[in-house]
């Protein structure tokens, strides 16, 4: 039953998330958080981190993280051939149907209609991810955090990957210093 759960999920999402990896994240966060409560969003806001920092294309990344900690070994190779499955048999049937028609308009108007709906997407799941960041760092270090990511990124060209693992780096070393402030302090007033 788990192993039918792992391919449903990563085949739905796989083959609903039109236009690549990046499409597929809101498709793939819908069926692991809250369909069938596999994470929730913290947990899928780290693996999604962890997986924009590694080579490759995200949505078997990540499916292939996601299924191995569900279902083992054979959950991530269910959970990866049911993600690049859709792609294939997308890639072999529809492409050739459009390259045929590319050139009439409704199929140029359906690609193009596309991309709000995607924008609309990856801005819920950002806006979740930010509602999930303000609980941890409430909002004044969230909207620091987005900032500065942004001018790095934007202004400075800096890969997110490094950006990443700066803020992963960072994450690990402060908590360090204030458990050591802590006890110092508690130290002092005893």
């Amino acid at each position: 039953m788990k192993q039918r759960d792992i391919f449903i999920a990563f085949f739905r999402s796989s083959m609903l998330g039109y236009g690549g990896g990046p499409t597929t994240i809101p498709l793939v966060q819908k069926e692991v958080v809250e369909r069938f409560k596999w994470m929730n969003n913290e947990e899928f806001g780290d693996v999604l981190a962890i997986a924009n920092t590694l080579p490759g294309p995200i949505a078997t990344k990540m499916a292939g993280y996601i299924g191995f900690r569900i279902g083992g070994v054979p959950g991530m190779l269910n959970a990866i051939f049911a993600t690049i499955l859709p792609t294939i048999i997308l890639m072999v049937i529809l492409l050739n149907t459009l390259i045929q028609f590319k050139d009439l308009k409704w199929v140029q108007g359906m690609t193009k209609a596309v991309v709000p709906v995607v924008a609309v997407m990856l801005t819920v799941l950002t806006w979740e991810f930010v509602q999930s960041s303000v609980k941890g760092l409430k909002w004044f270090f969230t909207t620091l955090h987005i900032l500065v990511a942004l001018v790095l990124i934007e202004f400075f060209g800096i890969h997110p990957g490094i950006v990443i693992i700066a803020l992963l780096v960072i994450a690990v070393v402060k908590p360090a210093k204030t458990s050591e402030k802590r006890a110092k302090q508690k130290g002092l007033s005893i």
